[in-house]
């Protein structure tokens, strides 16, 4: 029996996106529970550790655009 070894493909672990920045206007301010202010914040934080623990997976393809 012979065992093939492949590597995944490039696009099986693509590099994460930033989330989209709210719009002027998108926040009322007028305190809401889940602000879009805040919910954005939260989500650069995750897009922030995504691409680390994603750059430490591709270390060849770290600075890549």
């Amino acid at each position: 029996m012979t065992t093939q070894t492949t590597s995944a493909p490039v696009d099986a672990d693509p590099r994460p996106e930033p989330p989209e920045p709210p719009q002027p206007g998108d926040c009322c301010h007028s305190g809401c529970t889940y602000c879009v202010e805040e919910l954005y914040t939260e989500a650069l934080y995750k897009y922030r550790e995504d691409l680390a623990a994603w750059q430490a997976r591709h270390p060849d393809r770290a600075t890549d655009n």
